[in-house]
Order: C-alpha cells, then structure tokens, then sequence
C-alpha cells in the first residue's frame, strides 16, 4: 500500500483488474444470449483469482508515459500467460466443449484492450481529481538523506497520493544539505511548527544511530493527532527484496531475501514443471537424434554431469549433453574457450545452438534447477568468485537457470576476467530484486532471439 493512501485509491489498485476480467466475460455471456451456467461461474472465479496474482495491483505512480508503456505491456503479457493456464485448466478438465466458442474467443481478445483503456481512464480521472483536491494532506520530513530526498521527490511528482510536503528540519547548516525544499528549521521547531500549520504527517528520516533524538521527538509529539512514519536507514544499503513483515507481533525488516516465498514460489514451480515436461515433449525425436550423434562420433558417455552450487549454496548435478572429450568435474577445472580443443565437432555445433543445454530441463523436473535464473557454475569458480566478488553467493537464493537476465544481456560465454564476472553477478542481482513472472517470460523470448543469432556462443 502507498504512503497514507486513501482508502478508495488503495481499493482502486486491486480491484480493478479482476471485476473488468470477470465482468468482461459477463458482458459478453449476456450479448450472445449464453446462460450463465456453472462452467462459467468457475471460470470467472479462476479469472478474478489468477488476474488479482498475477496481474497485480494498478501502478498509478508512474509517470503517464511509463504507465503507458509498462503498466500496459505487463497486461498483454501477464494476460497471456493467464489465458494459457486458464486453458490447461479446462482441457485437463474436458470443460472445453461446455463453453460457447464465440464467448470465449471475444473474452480472450477484448479482456487486455479494455483493461487498458479502463486503466488509462481511471488513471486520468484520479490525478485530475487528487491534483486539483484542496484537502491535500501537509507533510514534514525530519532529516536530509538520500533516502528523504527520494522521499520528497517522489511526493512531488505523484501529486495522487494528495501530499504537499512542506520542507525538512535538521539541525545542520542548510549550506551543507543542498535541497531545493525549503529548511524549516531544527528539531527544537518541530512541535510548535506542527501545531502551527497544522501538519498531518512526518516523515523521519533520522539514522538509527540516533536513537535518544527520536525517542524524545516521539514523546514531543504525542500530544497532537500527525501520523508518523520512520524511513529506517538500512534501506540506503544494497538490498535484495527488501521487505516489512512480522511474526506473531514482533516487526522485522528483511535486508536480503529470495523472492519465490509464499504464493510466488508456487507460480514460479508450476510454470517450471509445465514449461519444461512440454519442451521435453516436443522435442524428445530432437534429444534421441543428438545423443545418437554424440555415441556415433566420439567415445564417451552422452550426459555430461558436473558439480554446480544450487539454491542456498547446495551442491547439485547438472545435465548437459557431452560435447567435449573430457568430462572434468574436479578442484581444477577450465573454461570453454573460442576454439577450445577438448570440443568435439558434433559438440562444437551443440554449443553454438545451445542445444548441449536441454537435458538441463530434466533439473528443472527435479527441481533443483528452474527455467530462468541465475546459471549454475561449476563449485570450482563458485569457490574462485566468492571471496573476490562482494555479495557473489546472493545468486544462489534463487534455483539456478537454463538462462537468465545476464545471458541475455551479453554476459555469456568465457568470463575469462574478474570485471566480467562481476557484469554477470551485477545481472544475477538485478534479477532477485526486480523478479516478476513477466521479467521471466521476457528473458525466454530473448533468450530465443539470443540462441538464433548464436552470441557468444562456443
């Protein structure tokens, strides 16, 4: 939930998105004279509970252009991917023929265009109405830090949230703090300056070392009606998931966390498991002819099995199919290289298409290996890396990956220098922090763009 957020703006966020879905498929049950049967009350349960998780919350604080662009791309995507699991649903049910056919194909198409057209609706409503309230909230920001700059700054462009923030007290030098807000004064000015203005909100923004400062500005304050709200320093750090939660009453702030915790740990494995028996599948002629050619041109076993660190920093085997003459798996053990001499000729061109990586979905069955994540290495770098590469074994929070963000972006192949390792890790991190199913079904279409070309690839 936003900052002092209104109630209905907070209701708008979720609600939106699954009643359009549903009422969509409502709308045009009734335009085609289709009685509203059990089949299509299921169905519009499934809906309101897959587009409320997968679909998320509005997010009405981006800039009109962004919201367009992103906000928007995500319904298409995430959409998609409902619509897919929507149908594995039904036919794994034999429901299919219980729906009308022209009901569920216009459900299908009309759903995402009239999410965005409602949502940039709603959007241009709500901000012409909040940017033009007079009953704006008054806010004060105690401390000048990067983080209460950020604060403010974002106060400032989301005027939705209905926030006037009126300046920063601290107790140094306004020459040493170089802010545009005005600087109202020292923590003494506090009380008087709230009851004066009457204030509605601080913000304080003070480190955690001073810890008797705040406690008597609390006290100060208890006499008046403001909300408070504390911007705990800790958040200046380099975080992954950085999350609020508590246990049975007792707060905790979680400074590095993995983000398949709860429902999205159940998303993540369900598309794993049905992504993965699906390609297996398909492309079981394409496995039995390359292990055929691996048996047919060099001595050797066909399933190549190494050592690799996976979640939590356990050890775990990892399949590939055999493209060199040896199958090193020790203490010492050297990079692929362009024109490496241990390839084989069959292998060089199952490393040049990727295709040495398939039997790596047979992890991903297992479980100890996902679609997309963070790639495996050997222990023997892992052990190299970790004590040169700060925050290095933060990748292994996740299942390791067939590919990830860092493939993607050009960090494959021989990372023959510590600089390129660390481009790579600095991709692995960005991934745990920015992890949504959509971030996942964007790095495999890339990584379809990326195999076809070949990059880096040998």
């Amino acid at each position: 939930m936003q900052i002092s957020e209104r109630p209905f703006l907070q209701l708008t966020r979720y609600a939106v998105n699954p009643f359009v879905a549903v009422g969509t498929l409502v709308l045009l049950a009734q335009y085609h004279a289709v009685p509203f049967a059990e089949q299509y009350l299921l169905l519009a349960v499934l809906a309101f509970l897959l587009v409320m998780q997968l679909l998320g919350v509005m997010a009405l604080e981006l800039s009109f252009w962004h919201f367009c662009i992103w906000n928007l791309s995500l319904i298409f995507i995430h959409w998609t991917m409902i619509v897919m699991l929507l149908g594995l649903i039904v036919y794994t049910a034999e429901m299919l023929e219980l729906f009308d056919k022209r009901v569920l194909l216009e459900w299908i198409v009309l759903t995402p265009f009239a999410l965005a057209v409602l949502q940039i609706a709603i959007r241009f409503c709500l901000y012409r109405f909040y940017s033009e309230s007079k009953n704006n909230s008054k806010a004060v920001v105690i401390g000048v830090n990067e983080l209460s700059l950020k604060l403010v700054k974002r106060l400032q462009n989301q005027r939705i949230l209905g926030i006037d923030c009126l300046g920063f007290f601290d107790d140094r030098d306004i020459k040493r703090l170089q802010i545009e807000q005005p600087l109202l004064g020292g923590l003494k000015d506090i009380p008087r300056f709230i009851k004066d203005h009457h204030i509605n909100l601080v913000y304080v923004a003070l480190p955690m070392t001073a810890q008797s400062r705040i406690r008597d500005l609390l006290d100060e304050l208890r006499d008046t009606t403001i909300s408070i709200y504390y911007l705990p320093d800790v958040f200046m750090y380099d975080l992954i998931q950085a999350r609020i939660l508590n246990i049975h009453g007792v707060p905790l702030v979680a400074l590095c966390e993995t983000p398949f915790i709860g429902f999205n740990a159940i998303v993540k494995r369900f598309w794993d498991v049905v992504l993965s028996l699906l390609i297996l599948i398909v492309l079981s002629p394409l496995l039995l002819l390359i292990s055929i050619g691996i048996k047919l041109t060099s001595p050797g076993p066909v399933l190549f099995r190494q050592r690799r660190y996976g979640l939590d920093g356990e050890e775990i085997i990892v399949y590939k199919f055999r493209s060199m003459t040896v199958c090193e798996n020790g203490p010492d053990i050297a990079q692929a290289k362009r024109q490496d001499p241990r390839i084989t000729r069959f292998g060089a061109i199952l490393r040049k298409t990727s295709l040495d990586e398939l039997p790596q979905f047979l992890n991903v069955l297992l479980g100890t290996m996902s679609i997309v994540g963070p790639r495996p290495h050997a222990v023997a770098h892992n052990e190299l890396y970790r004590s040169q590469i700060n925050g290095y074994m933060i990748r292994h929070k996740v299942k390791p990956g067939i590919t990830g963000w860092a493939q993607v972006n050009g960090a494959r192949g021989e990372t023959d220098t510590i600089d390129k390792m660390q481009e790579r890790i600095k991709f692995d991190l960005d991934y745990l922090r920015n992890w949504s199913l959509a971030l996942d079904f964007l790095i495999i279409l890339r990584t379809i763009s990326v195999v076809i070309k070949g990059e880096n690839a040998y």
